[in-house]
């Protein structure tokens, strides 16, 4: 497993998406913190960036290699190595990779202009998605053999979490708005993991009174050590699920 995870790593890291991807995120990060006299509002720049072209770029680009390397994973099926550990290999190169470009495209210029708690929540939640949206891009990859449908449905579920989602939550608040619904948002937000990571972000750039009410009773709970713990748990979750869900089917799977 230790020779895939390497070859994966040096394979995609040779990729010239990944490196445009890195070199774009760090330009305009480096940008944005060399423009703006904030490195909070340099932050808030960013937050766009972290919460839709992260995911965007994760899920598209994972679901597009694990379909271009069929033909390497159906050969490597074929030799004396458990299904399990080659796909979660596979899997672990692929975070490994988009971790590196994390790091270096938001890292760099983060740990040189914020290296405070505003700029690391930030880097965190880059990396958490990354994770995540790799995630349901593996399992996007292993639920269809069609490559233009897995595309369609890494798509459908990006599409979903970034703008469906959001649309859903207000519909449900317009429908219950004669109801107390603050708690309830709480564990909403626990269902699409760019909403929690915009929350943290959001919190940690004190700009919840904004959100009003709401806003208050997220900076009560997620400021407190129950929610940092409440938020990462359910971060790991999104995380594991698909990836273990993904690994499951793999195994059975008729190649």
């Amino acid at each position: 497993m230790k020779k895939i995870i390497k070859y994966i790593l040096i394979d995609i890291l040779k990729n010239r998406i990944i490196i445009a991807y890195t070199a774009l995120l760090f330009i305009v990060s480096l940008s944005l913190f060399m423009l703006e006299d904030n490195p909070s509002k340099a932050v808030l720049g960013l937050l766009n960036i972290t919460l839709i072209i992260v995911p965007l770029i994760s899920i598209i680009f994972c679901t597009i290699y694990l379909y271009n390397s069929s033909e390497f994973i159906e050969l490597l099926v074929a030799q004396p190595i458990k299904r399990t550990k080659l796909l979660f290999g596979i899997y672990l190169g692929l975070i490994g990779s988009l971790l590196l470009a994390t790091i270096v495209g938001l890292g760099l210029p983060v740990l040189l202009y914020d290296p405070g708690p505003t700029g690391m929540t930030l880097l965190m939640t880059a990396g958490a998605l990354s994770i995540v949206f790799a995630s349901l891009a593996l399992l996007s990859a292993v639920i269809t053999r069609d490559k233009a449908k897995g595309i369609g449905l890494a798509l459908l579920l990006w599409f979903y979490f970034s703008f469906i989602y959001d649309g859903l939550v207000l519909l449900i608040l317009f429908q219950f708005a004669d109801y107390p619904m603050e708690t309830a948002m709480i564990a909403l937000s626990a269902l699409n993991p760019i909403d929690l990571g915009r929350i943290l972000l959001l919190l940690q750039l004190d700009i919840s009174a904004m959100m009003g009410f709401t806003g208050a009773l997220f900076r009560d709970f997620f400021g407190s050590n129950l929610g940092v713990l409440f938020a990462s748990l359910v971060m790991v979750v999104w995380m594991v699920i698909p990836a273990f869900i993904a690994i499951r089917k793999f195994k059975n799977k008729d190649l």
